[in-house]
C-alpha cells in the first residue's frame, strides 16, 4: 500500500468512522497531486471520489465518494434527511434548507461533510452542513446544507 493511500484512508477514518477509508478508497486508487506533492484528488476508474481540502486537510466528497460512504455507513450515519418538497431541488445541486429537514444524524456538527437523502434513504447529494444537528431540526429558516454536488448534476 502506498503512503498516499494510507494517508487518505486515515483521514476518512478520522472524519467519518473507522473502516470508512478502506471502503471508500480501494487498492489501485489514483492520486492527483498539487505542485508541492500533496494529495489533492483521489480517483478510481477515472471518477473523482474525493478531494483533500488544502485549508484543513479533510475530505470533500464527489458523488462517487458519497455513494460509497452511503453504502458503508448505516442510517443515520452522516445523513440529513429532507422531505419530498426539497428532493427535486437537492438532486440538481440546490441548497437544502432547514425547513425541509425532517431527520438528521445527531452527531453532525456545522462544517461536517454530509450526505443528503430522501425519506427512503436514497442518496440525493453531498455537501457541507451549515448548522449542527439540533439547529437543523429546530430552525425553520436558512440553509442547513450547502450542497456541493447532486446526483443529477454534472461534476464540477
Amino acid at each position: 500500500m502506498s503512503g498516499q493511500l494510507k494517508r487518505v484512508r486515515i483521514i476518512a477514518d478520522f472524519q467519518f468512522q473507522k473502516g470508512t477509508g478502506e471502503a471508500m478508497f480501494p487498492d489501485g486508487s489514483e492520486f492527483i497531486l498539487s505542485r508541492t506533492g500533496r494529495v489533492r484528488q483521489i480517483i478510481d476508474n477515472g471518477v473523482r471520489i474525493a478531494t483533500v481540502r488544502a485549508s484543513d486537510g479533510l475530505l470533500t466528497l464527489g458523488i462517487e465518494g458519497a455513494t460509497r460512504l452511503h453504502r458503508f455507513m448505516e442510517d443515520p450515519g452522516m445523513r440529513v434527511v429532507v422531505n419530498s418538497d426539497a428532493v427535486p431541488f437537492v438532486k440538481i445541486g440546490k441548497t437544502a434548507f432547514a425547513r425541509h429537514v425532517i431527520a438528521v444524524d445527531p452527531l453532525i456538527r456545522a462544517m461536517d461533510e454530509v450526505l443528503v437523502t430522501d425519506e427512503k434513504d436514497h442518496l440525493l447529494a453531498t455537501g457541507q452542513a451549515v448548522l449542527c444537528a439540533i439547529e437543523m431540526i429546530d430552525c425553520k429558516r436558512g440553509a442547513a446544507v450547502m450542497v456541493r454536488q447532486g446526483i443529477k448534476q454534472n461534476p464540477r
